[in-house]
């Protein structure tokens, strides 16, 4: 924490980028030797420098990205820039791809505008990774213009940017721009693969408000997804995986986080997958049970995603029994899995109801016994959910606070300070040592970093 200080206050007092400053020490070798940035050639600079030509600066890039650190790309970028050294195509590729995953469109457009600047034409795949992110953002107006541009500019949309507009429109529920697009894929030749249905169901379940017909075009959906075309062995797609991006996360899929988790889903499930959300966000269990006896006939069971999305329409709808029955025969077949524990104990402290929050204490006991620890993002939800219980003596609120406080990991403050609330409510000495320590981490947290990331991220950050 300290070392972040320090490089906040450098970058503030001297206007150096962070990853220059202490990933390399250029700024300070350069003040010791008295010289500019741009004579500094000497042998201290060559040992801090981190790159030195354009394959080293898409390396870093690319290194950036593999560890999720997109909020250094611009850094490195600028770096690269200052040290004179030319990007290339693959350099805006490397930078389209973390602006996509970080759903920043702001930076997607930079780069696109440094790269017009530069005298290098934007191609598909940049257009592609633009779309996508546009999706993420719930931004399909952005992408119609992004669709014209490309016909002005002169390049050829490809299988990839019709499945990415489609995932786009859907994600805002304009499901007569989507199925506007499935013609154009028709009359292009192109069929519809599973990614293309999966777009149609999500349009279907994200436009508002929902019609009574809503659940049967879902089904419809699936059984007409039986007989997909092929068309998901594109020329791009053995690029896309080479370079870290799923199809499920370039289509704004929401399996896209598990992909590479073994065990967790079986990707010829895709189509399963967003219609078994759909059916819990619907809290749709008729929709729901007639879809997993679709998965039946066809001869397969559900994996760890589906069974999550089950969970959650039974819990949805208040009914935390099946829930618990479905958890236990999962259990009873497969091997333990984290989201599965948390799902359910998130899931059964919906309405704070007394039965709810003893199963969410009995499920999180079962999860701690079997060595299995919280993270701040599933922590945080948790204990944001058992805090909002009016009654009773608030000891699944502590029992969440007690398993983070036992690995030093604390929750964001929205539920830092909710569980306060819930602590001042209750009838306990003002001297409790954990009323004091609640209050005085609310109290440094709130002055040195503000309020944090808003209630809705961290309730989004489990599914």
């Amino acid at each position: 924490m300290l070392r972040y200080l320090r490089q906040i206050s450098v970058h503030h007092q001297f206007g150096k980028h962070p990853l220059a400053v202490f990933s390399t020490g250029r700024f300070f070798a350069d003040l010791a030797d008295g010289s500019s940035h741009s004579a500094a050639q000497n042998e201290t600079y060559l040992k801090r420098n981190y790159a030195d030509n354009v394959s080293e600066y898409n390396t870093v890039l690319n290194s950036l990205i593999s560890q999720r650190r997109y909020y250094l790309l611009r850094d490195v970028y600028d770096d690269m820039i200052l040290d004179g050294v030319q990007p290339i195509r693959d350099t805006f590729h490397s930078l389209s791809i973390g602006a996509m995953k970080q759903s920043k469109l702001q930076d997607a457009f930079f780069f696109r505008d440094e790269m017009k600047t530069m005298g290098i034409s934007s191609d598909v795949v940049v257009y592609n990774y633009m779309i996508s992110a546009c999706a993420k953002c719930k931004n399909s107006d952005m992408a119609v213009k992004l669709l014209e541009e490309m016909k002005k500019c002169g390049v050829k949309p490809n299988g990839q940017t019709y499945i990415c507009l489609l995932n786009a429109f859907a994600s805002t529920g304009r499901i007569d721009r989507v199925y506007a697009i499935v013609r154009d894929m028709t009359a292009a030749g192109l069929g519809l693969n599973k990614y293309c249905y999966a777009g149609l169901i999500a349009a279907h379940k994200n436009k508002v408000p929902h019609t009574d017909d809503t659940c049967n075009k879902i089904i419809d959906l699936v059984k007409q997804s039986k007989g997909w075309s092929s068309v998901e062995t594109l020329p791009n797609a053995a690029e896309n995986d080479m370079v870290g991006v799923s199809e499920e996360e370039l289509y704004n899929i929401p399996t896209a986080d598990y992909v590479f988790r073994r065990g967790f889903l079986n990707r010829s499930h895709t189509v399963y997958h967003v219609a078994s959300l759909a059916c819990a966000d619907l809290h749709s269990v008729e929709t729901l049970e007639t879809i997993l006896e679709m998965l039946k006939q066809d001869g397969t069971t559900p994996d760890v995603f589906t069974v999550i999305q089950t969970l959650r329409c039974y819990l949805n709808c208040g009914d935390i029994d099946h829930a618990v029955q479905v958890f236990e025969d999962h259990l009873a077949n497969r091997l333990p899995n984290v989201e599965l524990y948390i799902a359910l104990a998130y899931g059964a402290m919906k309405g704070n109801t007394p039965h709810g929050m003893q199963v969410a204490q009995d499920t999180l006991e079962k999860f701690n016994s079997k060595g299995y620890f919280l993270n701040i993002w599933q922590g945080s939800a948790l204990l944001l959910a058992a805090s909002g219980e009016e009654s009773g003596g608030f000891t699944t609120a502590n029992y969440i606070w007690d398993l983070m406080a036992s690995r030093r990991t604390f929750p964001a403050f929205h539920a830092m300070e909710a569980y306060l609330k819930g602590l001042k409510k209750r009838e306990i000495p003002a001297d409790d040592p954990r009323l004091l320590l609640v209050t005085r981490m609310c109290d440094n947290h709130r002055g040195r970093f503000g309020t944090g990331p808003p209630v809705q991220m961290i309730n989004n950050s489990l599914w």
